[in-house]
């Protein structure tokens, strides 16, 4: 009789390190995180953890490159689906928080560990961050341009707008009164009254 495997036996020992610094760095912070506690966490020995990544900061880097890798995918997607500036901005920004709220944890450990990267790692997650930032606001002038949208700062309206979601990282827990869907259509309306769409 074969015996059955469990959760963690099925699931490739580098992404079980991977969710489990997502866990541990948006519970205690990067900094506050040993790696005796990702590997714990993941159920392997502190030195499984050298053989599968760099270092805990090589962690950091990989969770923070992919957070910001499928938000700028998601920013590209929702500008391509329409030519209406209203309807690509709703997109976007539901599809913008959707991602948030339905990972709080790598969400708060994306956007808000970014200080614990290397110089180098930095560097490539600030063009991302430039390049989502740059695409919001582009949206945004073709918004004011078409008389879609009256801002009189389309710059300062695409931060805000991106801010819809970043900071739902910090309050979002699942299983509250509030689903991931619900969040994301009340700020996608939220974030066409910010622009002065009709």
């Amino acid at each position: 009789m074969k015996s059955q495997l469990n959760e963690a036996d099925t699931v490739a020992p580098r992404t079980r390190l991977v969710n489990a610094a997502i866990e541990a760095f948006a519970e205690k912070g990067f900094n506050a995180t040993t790696t005796r506690d990702i590997a714990s966490a993941a159920g392997m020995s502190p030195a499984a953890l050298y053989v599968h990544h760099k270092s805990k900061e090589d962690l950091l880097y990989l969770i923070s490159k992919s957070g910001h890798e499928n938000t700028l995918h998601a920013v590209h997607e929702a500008i391509a689906s329409t030519t209406d500036p209203t309807a690509a901005l709703h997109k976007l920004i539901h599809d913008f928080v959707i991602l948030h709220a339905s990972g709080p944890a790598a969400a708060r450990v994306t956007n808000y560990e970014l200080a614990a990267l290397t110089p180098e790692h930095f560097a490539e997650i600030r063009d991302i961050r430039h390049q989502i930032e740059q695409e919001v606001h582009k949206l945004v002038e073709t918004g004011v341009t078409s008389g879609a949208f009256d801002t009189p700062d389309p710059r300062m309206a695409a931060i805000a707008l991106l801010s819809l979601g970043i900071d739902i990282g910090r309050w979002y827990h699942e299983g509250g009164r509030w689903s991931p869907e619900y969040i994301a259509k009340r700020c996608a309306d939220m974030a066409l009254r910010i622009v002065g769409a009709d």
